[in-house]
């Protein structure tokens, strides 16, 4: 009689995002460079062997929390008509990125503090993800529907948004995410829709 076959658990789709949620807070805790595969072994009861049976190396590690940054609105971008976009579908959009940023704070924390680590690496994937999006962005500010001065608006907002979640890093530790994201979503409404003068 055969039966289902017996899947370790070191080998389960889980344990793959279990070793990434480890990795993210060691590297983000105690830096990249320090941080040893068989620390995060130890913290998921296995051996390195069973790192070893999802990723390569400690860089795939990295690179696969870099790409978890890459898919906060990435779906978002890839769903959108860039042909129907209008200054508040840019707005909506805007918002739920700052949403994503927000339940993903540590994510933006892993990368300014292990940002030498990051400039090291360099992947294909990586790489053709970044142009993917990158043309996606441009082709919807391209839609000459749209006022240029609404789409420069909206090139404006994105900036502010993502310099003052991952470039400022840790400067505004401080302030909590709730206060945080509004303010944000402040900022982007008053480059979005300026007030009128009287």
């Amino acid at each position: 009689m055969s039966g289902a076959q017996h899947v370790p658990e070191s080998e389960t789709p889980d344990t793959r995002e279990r070793i990434l949620d480890i990795a993210l807070d060691l590297f983000t805790t105690q830096g990249y460079e320090t941080t040893s595969l068989r620390e995060i072994a130890e913290q998921l009861g296995f051996s390195k062997a069973a790192i070893y049976y999802h990723f390569k190396s400690k860089d795939d590690i990295l690179i696969a929390l870099h790409m978890r940054l890459h898919a906060l609105g990435g779906d978002t971008l890839r769903n959108m008509d860039p042909a129907t976009m209008t200054l508040d579908g840019w707005a909506g959009l805007i918002y739920e990125l700052i949403e994503q940023l927000r339940t993903n704070r540590i994510l933006f924390t892993l990368h300014e503090r292990n940002r030498a680590a990051f400039e090291k690496l360099h992947d294909e994937a990586h790489a053709g993800e970044h142009q993917d999006l990158e043309t996606l962005f441009r082709t919807a500010l391209n839609n000459d529907a749209v006022p240029v001065a609404d789409r420069v608006r909206v090139s404006c907002a994105f900036g502010a948004v993502l310099m003052g979640s991952m470039i400022t890093g840790d400067s505004f530790a401080d302030v909590a995410p709730d206060e945080m994201t509004a303010m944000l979503r402040d900022v982007v409404r008053d480059i979005l829709y300026p007030p009128t003068a009287p």
